[in-house]
């Protein structure tokens, strides 16, 4: 086992660890994902980040333990992912020609330490057609991803532009945690 454990089965946030070459493992924590109402998007990330990061980290001692979780606010409401086809059309139409935020968490946990911090990132849609949603929706892309789409991949086209950090969008904002491992001692 690496002393670097990623605590999430996204395949984005995979791609975007092994883009800086750090060498990992992944460990899918499944931690409860059900948060007070009355949290502000920003609690929210960081509290599931820290539950996914903290319950890896109790199996793992001396490792250091990447949790994150991402969710999109548009007009106040938190989007997650939708839970079909038909849900994720409703949020396309409720982003299409307006600005929503991202917000990424992340904790990294290490035995008694633990750095935690979020990222929020502005994303504006083009005005979308019915077509284009449907297109997009019958692709299955959106089917698990917050907000029901994905920005690096067939979702860019819904994208007129962006005002933050693009990774964030993604799924982790890898610079940032590239330093904070280096600040917690992480040697790669």
């Amino acid at each position: 086992m690496s002393n670097l454990i990623l605590a999430s089965g996204s395949p984005r946030r995979k791609e975007l660890l092994q883009q800086i070459q750090l060498s990992f493992s992944i460990e899918v924590s499944h931690a409860d994902e059900t948060f007070p109402q009355e949290l502000q998007p920003d609690e929210v990330v960081m509290e599931l980040s820290k539950r996914k990061a903290v319950s890896v980290a109790a199996a793992h001692p001396g490792a250091f333990v990447i949790g994150s979780d991402t969710v999109v606010v548009h007009n106040g409401e938190i989007l997650g992912k939708p839970e079909d086809s038909s849900h994720a059309k409703d949020m396309l139409r409720k982003l299409s020609g307006s600005t929503h935020s991202v917000y990424t968490g992340v904790a990294i946990v290490k035995d008694e330490q633990e750095k935690m911090f979020y990222k929020k990132t502005d994303v504006t849609f083009w005005e979308l057609t019915e077509e284009e949603i449907d297109t997009y929706a019958a692709s299955g892309e959106p089917l698990d991803k917050a907000g029901g789409y994905g920005i690096q991949g067939l979702g860019a086209f819904l994208v007129k532009e962006i005002r933050g950090d693009y990774f964030s969008v993604v799924g982790l904002p890898i610079s940032q945690v590239y330093r904070s491992l280096k600040e917690m001692g992480y040697h790669p």
